[in-house]
């Protein structure tokens, strides 16, 4: 369902000084996005040099929008904030770099509209692609992601992925505990399985990204993946059930740091 006097969907774009290489990831979501979106360009304070290029491309396009993250630093945080002021009924959360193929929106936004409460954006399912990863994270991502298909049911081949649709219904209703880098993607995933909620994918073919610095980093995150792997797996809960057992998990990640 739209949200009265809303856009149909709003994209999420976590940024930190991407400076103009975020311009041509901008440019090809107005070229390939045909429903009527909102564009929140999320970054952590305001000198961070991403401001002045998304602000060159809003003075001609409103939908392109800066939002200042005051909720924590790194990428989850200024993800949870984009979600939090998202005035769409569907979150479409893509990265800065142009890794991910924007053609591939409005196929995500659809299937949550058709019902699913996660459209996933797949590198691993039969017609996806990912090239030129670094080997150890595409070996992680895609054993995780086809064991998780396979064994958990959890309805995508590619749950590590970043790029997906959501509900925004179904994130309020669910809640977000991860406060580190990208891990809020599987988090979600694993939420909606052991809810028994429908997830649905569609093939896409993934870049790396050829200019800038990668923001990924493995080691530090690897803990809060694996907890929400291994929480993928177990029986049907209910919403009372998951959110003491996910208050468990963030707990324990609090602990840690």
């Amino acid at each position: 369902m739209i949200r009265e006097g809303g856009p149909r969907v709003t994209i999420v774009i976590p940024a930190h000084n991407e400076n103009r290489h975020i311009m041509p990831a901008l440019i090809r979501i107005q070229e390939a996005v045909a429903a009527n979106f909102e564009c929140l360009v999320v970054v952590d304070s305001e000198n961070d040099d991403t401001i002045p290029f998304v602000n060159e491309i809003a003075e001609l396009d409103p939908r392109f929008q800066i939002l200042i993250n005051d909720l924590g630093h790194g990428p989850a945080f200024a993800i949870r904030s984009g979600i939090s002021a998202a005035k769409g009924s569907v979150v479409v959360i893509t990265m800065a770099d142009g890794s991910d193929d924007p053609y591939a929106i409005d196929s995500l936004v659809r299937l949550v509209e058709r019902g699913a409460v996660i459209a996933c954006a797949s590198r691993y399912m039969p017609g996806g692609q990912q090239v030129g990863a670094p080997i150890l994270k595409s070996f992680l991502s895609r054993n995780a992601g086809k064991t998780l298909k396979r064994f958990a049911r959890a309805g995508t081949h590619d749950a590590t992925n970043s790029f997906k649709a959501y509900s925004k219904d179904f994130i309020e209703s669910v809640g977000i505990e991860s406060n580190s880098g990208f891990v809020l993607g599987l988090e979600l995933v694993a939420k909606a399985t052991r809810l028994r909620l429908p997830v649905g994918e569609i093939p896409t073919i993934w870049l790396e990204r050829n200019i800038g610095d990668s923001r990924f980093q493995l080691r530090r995150w690897l803990p809060s993946y694996m907890a929400w792997y291994r929480f993928s797996y177990g029986p049907k809960l209910n919403e009372s059930q998951l959110k003491k057992k996910s208050c468990k998990i963030r707990q324990t990640a609090m602990d840690k740091e």
